[in-house]
């Protein structure tokens, strides 16, 4: 018996790993290197770009037809920024130390490649439903990345993840020392590079 795979499922594996859009497509690079220092920050980002992505997304293939094609672009930062300014005030007003500690970074998703890249090749020509899905995927995708990359940071630069100590202090005790680079923008920038040349060698591209 066949098993058939739902259109939910193909879409959201495929951005976690052929389309995945910071290591296939090379986007959203920048807040991926700039808010993967701690896990806590990194599921944030993750979530937040989710939910910016695939509502924004979700109404923009709403109101596809009755957006006149030389103004698109207006009304799909409108509907991105009015999403990203939820999304944080929602941060601000729950929490309040991580929306510190991601500074401005909640607030540029209005310019995250992701975000545009999906209302304008998916959202204005597909229906509601698979356009939600599609924004679901690649923020999943987007997630996956910045989470694997702060795991390894926090990790190797601090020895703990989500703020507690995992190491424990008998390594240290042994002469073990945190990777002082990870906790600098250079030791994720070398982590995605190496996601992304494991990923294109097993896929043998």
């Amino acid at each position: 018996m066949k098993i058939t795979k739902s259109p939910t499922f193909k879409a959201i594996s495929e951005a976690l790993w052929k389309t995945n859009p910071i290591s296939k497509q090379i986007l959203g690079v920048c807040s991926a290197l700039a808010v993967t220092v701690q896990l806590q920050t990194a599921i944030v980002m993750g979530l937040s770009l989710t939910f910016v992505v695939s509502f924004s997304n979700l109404i923009i293939s709403s109101l596809r037809n009755f957006i006149p094609r030389n103004i698109r672009i207006i009304v799909e930062v409108s509907i991105i920024s009015t999403l990203v300014i939820l999304a944080d005030e929602f941060l601000r007003a729950f929490m309040y130390e991580t929306s510190k500690q991601l500074s401005v970074f909640v607030g540029l998703i209005i310019t995250n490649c992701i975000v545009l890249a999906r209302a304008e090749t998916c959202a204005m020509v597909n229906p509601p439903l698979h356009s939600f899905i599609d924004g679901i995927a690649n923020g999943v995708g987007y997630g996956s990345v910045l989470i694997g990359v702060a795991f390894i940071r926090e990790l190797l630069g601090s020895g703990k993840l989500l703020g507690f100590q995992v190491i424990p202090q008998i390594v240290y005790d042994a002469g073990y020392a945190n990777m002082g680079i990870m906790l600098l923008a250079p030791g994720a920038f070398i982590i995605i590079g190496l996601f992304v040349w494991i990923q294109h060698t097993i896929l043998k591209e």
